[in-house]
């Protein structure tokens, strides 16, 4: 978790400021301006739990795999450089397991998936309207229609359309696993929020229990074990 420790010494914090700004001349007497006036809180972001291993049953388990297209990861370096390398190993692996896969992009991206990440066919495909790629799209009938009970959900960015899919998942009833290496965000203050956020949703798992029912787990790719 070098990420997670170096985002923190970083000075993952809200403010910098511990006195209030000298008061400019003229300044108006309102709530904002005597809000502003006051002195600034300084908080420190939690340390977020390792990733931990889990063994997933490849008949019941379904990877999602969010915007892992051309105009994004070929701008996004943490997409091509961290998120990418982990990817693909792990998807050869979840393809030679059978098992169910499902995209989902913006209808203006469905064609334009990275050539080594591209559906096949028998694929789900979903063009998606919100963050949440459950949010008025077929994506929950098609994966109950297999019998999916957990999703393992990866692509751009932990921060948005990840943390909103997984709110959406756990709240459908599937278990979720987020692997850590396959997903990110611009900045390394936004990617622990993300990763905070999703711990922290609905019932919750901040201690990072593995596959707890109905919550998100954060794991890795070479920790994910299909049985």
């Amino acid at each position: 978790m070098t990420l997670f420790r170096t985002a923190l010494l970083s000075g993952l914090v809200l403010a910098l400021s511990s006195a209030a700004a000298p008061a400019r001349p003229g300044a108006q007497d309102t709530p904002a301006g005597r809000a502003a006036s006051k002195p600034m809180v300084t908080l420190q972001m939690p340390a977020l739990p390792a990733p931990v291993p889990v063994t997933l049953n490849p008949k019941t388990t379904a990877v999602l795999v969010l915007d892992y297209v051309v105009p994004i990861c070929n701008s996004q370096p943490k997409c091509k450089d961290a998120m990418l390398p982990a990817m693909l190993p792990f998807m050869a692996r979840v393809r030679k397991a059978g098992m169910v896969v499902a995209y989902g992009t913006l209808e203006e991206n469905m064609t334009k998936w990275l050539p080594e990440l591209a559906p096949k066919p028998g694929d789900i495909k979903i063009v998606c309207t919100a963050q949440d790629r459950f949010y008025n799209t077929d994506l929950d009938k098609d994966l109950k229609a297999k019998g999916i009970t957990t999703i393992i959900m990866a692509g751009w960015k932990v921060s948005g359309s990840v943390a909103y899919s997984s709110v959406g998942a756990t709240v459908r009833g599937y278990t979720g696993v987020i692997p850590v290496d396959t997903t990110a965000a611009t900045t390394d203050y936004e990617q622990m929020i993300g990763f905070y956020n999703i711990l922290n949703q609905r019932g919750g798992n901040l201690t990072n229990q593995p596959l707890k029912p109905q919550a998100p787990t954060l794991s890795r790719t070479d920790m994910i074990t299909f049985q």
